[in-house]
């Protein structure tokens, strides 16, 4: 059974720290392939600036020179309020996955859509972000304890960017040099994004 990783974000737009994770996880975690999902429309975040197609387009030129990174296109294809619990249920079932989650997205991970069945249905791999401390919610922790499943910690040094300082940078006029691929950082010059 392969194992593949999962990386789903609104990738809004992908930058270098975006693909440094992927590519860490793909390494400790021994995985046949890690998947980006860009979600079609996050429910605990606002409207996202660029469609659907461009959030599509950035990633395929991020990813270009890294095979081992795929693109899975299932959240936008669905369209509608993004949940991992949807995602999850129409992906192939005959491989096992693990989801990364960053140490932010940790904290709140019990006020997800069916967390539980997350959980249930995947491994979970968390990653440090800075400024947010690696801390296991106690809903959680017992949670896994009583389903003797575990939380992976995943090797990786925090990278202070993100992708709301990029979209206040580029409508700032102010350079994001080693923040994106440099096909994805002409891609947005070319379509004017984050103006």
């Amino acid at each position: 059974m392969k194992r593949i990783g999962l990386l789903g974000g609104s990738f809004d737009p992908v930058h270098v720290a975006h693909i440094a994770v992927a590519n860490a996880a793909q390494a400790a975690l021994d995985l046949a392939q890690l998947q980006l999902i860009p979600a079609a429309h996050p429910w605990q975040r606002g409207p996202l600036q660029a469609s659907p197609q461009q959030r599509l387009d950035m990633l395929a030129l991020a990813i270009a020179a890294h095979p081992g990174l795929a693109i899975n296109p299932l959240e936008i294809k669905r369209g509608g309020t993004t949940y991992t619990v949807d995602t999850l249920h129409a992906l192939p079932q005959d491989q096992s996955y693990v989801w990364l989650l960053g140490a932010d997205q940790l904290q709140n991970f019990c006020t997800w859509k069916n967390w539980r069945d997350i959980a249930l249905s995947v491994d979970l791999a968390v990653v440090a972000r800075p400024g947010s401390q690696l801390t296991v919610p106690t809903e959680l922790a017992d949670w896994l304890n009583r389903h003797q499943r575990h939380l992976q910690d995943l090797p990786f040094s925090p990278m202070a960017i993100s992708a709301s300082d990029i979209r206040l940078r580029l409508s700032q006029g102010r350079s994001t040099a080693g923040l994106l691929d440099p096909a994805v950082a002409e891609y947005i010059a070319t379509h004017q994004l984050y103006r």
